[in-house]
């Protein structure tokens, strides 16, 4: 491989990255693709996916406290129906301090992990949390 080609794939492949995982903004997402067509497969690593998604969503994972996760449902998004695996927590604040605890859905396209949205009172309502320890134990 040339050195131009080498140089391609290292500015595509963090472009790629990106698209699968981040927080819900403005960027492109493959729940807006031609891929995301047709029946969802169930995310089998939704706690992996998760995390990885939580990891890029917090300023400071550290200190995470009350953690819990429920289990990927199908809700309805723009038309489609996608798995959606709803999370609470309370973060540890910048001084250190802890204010209110927070919910969030992690959104998955084609059973990986896609996005972190706090839309959540359409996708949340009724959520089942069991502890999720692994989001308290993260570091950074």
């Amino acid at each position: 491989m040339g050195r131009l080609a080498k140089r391609a794939v290292i500015l595509v492949l963090p472009l790629a990255l990106a698209a699968c995982f981040g927080s819900d903004g403005d960027r492109p997402s493959l729940m807006e693709g031609t891929q995301a067509g047709g029946p969802q497969p169930f995310p089998d690593n939704f706690r992996g996916d998760t995390l990885a998604l939580m990891r890029a969503y917090l300023n400071n994972p550290v200190g995470v406290r009350e953690a819990g996760l429920a289990e990927p449902v199908l809700r309805e998004i723009g038309g489609r129906q996608f798995y959606v695996s709803c999370l609470h927590f309370t973060p540890r604040e910048a001084d250190g301090s802890y204010k209110a605890m927070r919910e969030r859905a992690a959104i998955f396209v084609n059973g990986r992990g896609d996005r972190v949205t706090d839309r959540t009172t359409e996708f949340c309502a009724g959520a089942v949390y069991t502890p999720f320890p692994e989001l308290e134990k993260m570091a950074r």
